[in-house]
């Protein structure tokens, strides 16, 4: 447990602090969260206005824009995009707001945000955390599907990375969040950032954990 847990500070310190920015893309946190709700809503109060909840962001049920998401609440079985605090169940995986995708079931061909904004002009690769449910998740930047695969694991989240094609960078293009219909598939998803390091190969963060082992031993001695 311990080993794991310096492998997981290593690798997000590798990640994190080499000047990941996020250009000209906005709440990539969602810690700009505003919580309005919509009365006029037939979900009210867990309904709230979009707008202020995911400034930056446009929320959608297959191709119509929402113009509420949820608040605290989790789905039954309709397609949902939510918003969860500290106090909701689940909670945020980090800050004071995490945003949930649930594919759901019904004609939907998923759900999703996107925002469309400048891509860092160095950016080599995204980064976000997660946590995730019995379907899939796609992410995509400028219509072209990003591979991501898990990096690390924390208390309750796990860190994805995955490189973007080189010609983005410097681009505005869309960045996609989607999660594909099925009853299970729920993604709750947290800090994104681009950075300008590359997603480094398993052998990398095998050899990140080492060093990280070593250090821990030289200085407990």
């Amino acid at each position: 447990m311990r080993f794991r847990f310096i492998a997981y500070l290593i690798v997000v310190s590798f990640v994190f602090l080499r000047n990941a920015t996020g250009q000209g893309f906005v709440n990539l946190d969602f810690e700009d969260a505003v919580i309005v709700p919509d009365p006029s809503s037939s979900y009210y109060p867990f309904a709230v206005y979009a707008s202020d909840a995911i400034p930056g962001w446009t929320a959608y049920i297959g191709t119509a824009v929402q113009s509420d998401i949820i608040y605290n609440e989790l789905s039954l079985g309709a397609p949902t995009v939510a918003i969860f605090g500290t106090n909701g169940v689940p909670p945020a995986l980090d800050g004071a707001y995490s945003i949930d995708l649930y594919g759901g079931s019904g004609p939907s061909t998923g759900v999703s945000i996107s925002q469309t904004e400048l891509v860092p002009a160095d950016a080599a690769s995204i980064f976000f955390i997660a946590t995730g449910g019995d379907g899939p998740l796609l992410v995509s930047l400028g219509g072209q599907n990003i591979a991501f695969s898990a990096i690390s694991t924390g208390p309750n989240h796990t860190l994805y990375g995955g490189n973007i094609p080189s010609a983005l960078a410097g681009q505005s293009e869309q960045l996609t969040f989607l999660a594909l219909p099925g009853v299970n598939n729920y993604w709750e998803i947290d800090d994104i950032q681009f950075s300008p390091s590359s997603v480094p190969e398993p052998s990398v963060f095998g050899l990140l954990a080492l060093g990280g082992l070593f250090f821990r031993f030289r200085f407990s001695n």
